[in-house]
């Protein structure tokens, strides 16, 4: 007898849908393409010398090689768990050691958070536009959706006061260089978001995946650091993610989750049940490399991502057609585009391969309620200036015929 696959699959996992982002990387990866499609790291910003030393180091060490390739807790390894703890505090956020979990990328964060905050039905807020891959952690507990607004200073309060008062309790919010948009909470709205959760016992989910990369203006505190504890590892609103994929390299799979200790011991129960711990040999590199690297290395991002965002902003404002509106990032990967309402970004993508051999992401994904058809997500992070520059007058030249067609 035939095994009937869709009968034996669960609900949750068949809400399970593919990524536009990871489906479109197949093409993108083609040479002939302009990718800004991908928010991922430039691999030539790795420090391959430095993570050769560190390994080298830590494998001749006879006694600390062989405990990195051993089993370890699944918190996490102490000494990093600290790191975190320490750097965190430098930017305002005072939490304990026991107010941090190791997990394999933020990514496994998001879904750890998802088994333990939603279940059908629930309602979770989240940004219009929002991170796909959160989406995607939190659709498989098939929670409700409730999309707020956004405006230049970040999300509309009286949007969220109201998902609130109807009955929401967890936000999941990106207010640094947000992914997709490069936007930014300011300090007066992030004060506000957090009064407004606090009113309602609603509990924030912040994305910090991008904080470190800023290139302008003043440095805001996270949402974290505003949530004043007074020392109590018991108490807070918000529920901060981090990794170290944007800042050492993204094979570490080395996130981590920093929350009241209560959500923490659950979580640690969930880590047991599911990967045990996240690997020890690349908790002991992440540690080495970081108590090596940074602050330098931030830096060398800092200038470099810099420039690329410098060279195609200054692209889009040369070439780019009126009736096209774009965002200015002060850090981060992306830039936000908001195309005349005649032009489907899905479309235009079609012809951007097959025309203009580029690549972004089309904007539709990021949101909840699958609106957002003439909107689109550029990423300067991984092309060199010359191919930015270029294959932003090639988009935008098609951009302007599609936009005459009509």
């Amino acid at each position: 007898m035939t095994i009937q696959w869709n009968d034996l699959i669960v609900r949750d996992a068949r809400a399970l849908t593919a990524s536009e982002i990871r489906d479109l990387l197949k093409v993108a990866e083609r040479p002939e393409i302009t990718s800004f499609a991908g928010g991922v790291p430039d691999p030539s910003l790795f420090p391959l010398g430095d993570f050769n030393d560190v390994y080298r180091d830590l494998m001749d060490d006879d006694v600390a090689g062989r405990r990195s390739l051993q089993y370890s807790i699944s918190e996490g390894l102490p000494a990093l768990r600290q790191w975190i703890v320490d750097d965190l505090a430098s930017s305002g956020a005072v939490r304990g050691i026991d107010n941090i979990l190791i997990t394999c990328g933020a990514q496994q964060g998001l879904d750890m958070l998802a088994r333990l905050l939603l279940e059908p039905g629930r309602e979770i807020v989240v940004e219009k536009p929002t991170y796909l891959g959160a989406m995607q952690a939190f659709s498989m507990r098939r929670p409700t959706y409730v999309g707020v607004n956004m405006d230049a200073d970040g999300p509309v309060v009286a949007d969220l006061d109201a998902a609130f008062a109807a009955g929401a309790r967890i936000a999941y919010l990106a207010p640094d260089f947000q992914n997709p948009t490069g936007r930014s909470y300011s300090l007066e709205r992030r004060l506000a978001v957090l009064e407004v959760a606090r009113q309602h016992g609603a509990v924030i989910l912040e994305d910090a995946a991008y904080s470190k990369l800023s290139y302008d203006g003043e440095v805001i505190p996270s949402l974290l650091a505003l949530d004043e504890t007074h020392g109590d590892q018991n108490a807070g609103t918000v529920i901060q993610l981090g990794t170290f994929s944007k800042t050492l390299a993204p094979a570490l799979r080395i996130g981590w989750v920093c929350a009241p200790r209560p959500a923490i011991e659950r979580l640690v129960l969930m880590k047991q049940a599911g990967d045990l711990h996240v690997s020890t040999i690349n908790q002991e590199v992440a540690l080495r490399a970081a108590r090596r690297l940074f602050p330098a290395h931030i830096d060398t991002l800092r200038d470099a991502y810099r420039s690329k965002r410098d060279t195609m902003l200054a692209a889009l404002d040369e070439f780019m057609p009126d009736g096209v509106t774009y965002t200015r990032p002060e850090g981060g990967m992306f830039i936000w585009l908001t195309l005349p309402e005649n032009i489907d970004s899905r479309a235009l993508l079609e012809l951007a391969l097959a025309e203009a051999k580029v690549a972004f992401v089309p904007g539709q994904a990021f949101f909840c309620d699958h609106s957002g058809c003439h909107t689109a997500r550029l990423s300067f992070a991984t092309e060199k200036p010359e191919r930015i520059r270029a294959g932003i007058e090639r988009l935008a030249a098609l951009i302007r015929r599609v936009h005459n067609q009509y």
